[in-house]
């Protein structure tokens, strides 16, 4: 019977685009595995609108701290933090746009299951690293407007924040 299940699973993967197979994914929803990998495209594009708003906010906010006047305040330390985060920032919208620029180059080749897989793990990536650039540039303005010290304690919080609220959390919720 097992083995009739996983034949009958291969044949399904197997079948045309055209074909429609039954639900097997065991979520109680009614969809072909082209239908189901088009509403997570959705859902994907969905998250990186969200994502994008906050890291064009952020690279906004330090591509304008260069050309304020307090700007050669910074020191080295500072100045290099703010370089880093710069960086951070740049990143992170190329991994935004990523997955829109593989559908692009795949729109119409029937390859939206592989493109929903590569983009959450782009997702994934851009979620570290804007995790990242948000801690980074609350350490870089505390670091200017406080101290040192106080910025060491932003950041750990930021830390604390971010991977109580990104990682622990959703944890918590698929427990319960």
């Amino acid at each position: 019977m097992a083995l009739d299940k996983h034949q009958s699973a291969t044949q399904t993967r197997s079948m045309t685009h055209d074909a429609v197979a039954p639900d097997d994914s065991g979520d109680g929803r009614d969809e072909t595995d082209n239908e189901r990998a088009d509403r997570n495209w959705d859902e994907l594009m969905q998250e990186l609108r969200v994502m994008q708003t906050g890291t064009q906010v952020l690279s906004g906010f330090l591509l304008a701290v260069a050309f304020q006047p307090r700007f050669t305040e910074l020191d080295d330390v500072q100045r290099g933090l703010y370089i880093v985060l710069v960086c951070l920032a740049a990143t992170a919208t190329i991994l935004s746009l990523t997955p829109v620029s593989m559908h692009r180059q795949l729109f119409g080749l029937r390859r939206k299951p592989d493109l929903v897989r590569f983009g959450a793990r782009v997702v994934k990536w851009a979620l570290l690293v804007n995790g990242a650039l948000a801690i980074g540039v609350t350490t870089l303005v505390v670091d200017f407007a406080l101290s040192r010290w106080s910025a060491a304690i932003a950041l750990t919080l930021g830390t604390v924040v971010v991977l109580a609220l990104w990682l622990l959390l959703p944890r918590r919720v698929n427990r319960t």
